[in-house]
């Protein structure tokens, strides 16, 4: 398992994922989830998976080797006139690494599959956010949805929900970031440190913040003490359930 968020605030798209993967309680690895396609001055590509190793690792080798490839069939990711295009390609080649693996042929068969946070920049129009699904369709962020989440979900989401703003700034959006995966890191021993962090500022057209983030970062330390205390405290601060005690009756003479 894994999380992954990919959000957009008026600023650009901030991403952010774990790197552990197990297969099973004895077999605990590390592995980059996300990935980067820069051609600086004219498009940022960005590509974060979640889902059967084997798959996320097949879809990004294949996007690797036709990317570079001098001539290729089935086109480029640094060549795609659009967000919407590049987002098609990927998911098509989503289609084609699991149509391979899976011996139901075109069938996303549950062992095999993989989804996908793809976000980026194309010169000449806006930031764009889009998650790919295991058959290789795919939705886009709106304003009424502007972070997609996948692997481990269920932990990080509340916080993002109520704390979000699209107005806010990236050391904000940092910090929500970081409480919510503490919160799923903290229920869920599959998700796990180090986490990558990676900010497309808009217009930039470059990769702006990049950083590893792991257990002794001391900033990663403040806001996982600070969230927890601040919890405690503002549990403790709520009222009572009001007559408790009075519905506490004397146990009977007799049964």
């Amino acid at each position: 398992m894994t999380y992954c968020v990919g959000l957009k605030i008026d600023r650009g798209l901030v991403f952010m994922s774990d790197t552990r993967t197990n297969a099973g309680m004895d077999s605990i690895s590390t592995f980059k989830k996300m990935h980067v396609w820069e051609q600086p001055g004219e498009r940022v590509i960005v590509l974060m998976s979640a889902g059967n190793l084997a798959t996320t690792q097949a879809v990004v080798s294949l996007l690797d080797e036709r990317n570079k490839a001098v001539s290729d069939r089935h086109g480029k990711l640094l060549e795609t006139p659009s967000m919407y295009q590049t987002v098609r390609l990927v998911g098509d080649t989503v289609k084609e690494v699991i149509a391979h693996a899976s011996p139901d042929g075109e069938k996303a068969d549950s062992y095999f599959n993989a989804s996908f946070i793809l976000g980026g920049q194309i010169k000449g129009s806006a930031p764009r956010l889009f998650m790919i699904y295991p058959e290789g369709n795919f939705i886009e962020s709106t304003d009424d949805t502007p972070f997609f989440q996948i692997g481990e979900t269920k932990y990080g989401k509340p916080i993002i929900i109520r704390a979000y703003d699209r107005t806010m700034s990236l050391a904000e959006t940092v910090k929500l970031l970081l409480v919510s995966f503490d919160s799923t890191l903290k229920s869920n021993l599959s998700v796990g440190l180090p986490l990558d962090l990676l900010f497309l500022e808009q217009d930039a057209f470059k990769v702006g913040l990049n950083r590893r983030i792991g257990q002794d970062d001391p900033y990663y330390r403040t806001i996982s003490d600070g969230w927890s205390n601040a919890l405690k405290i503002a549990f403790s601060n709520l009222p009572d359930f009001p007559g408790w005690e009075l519905s506490i009756l004397p146990l009977p003479d007799h049964i």
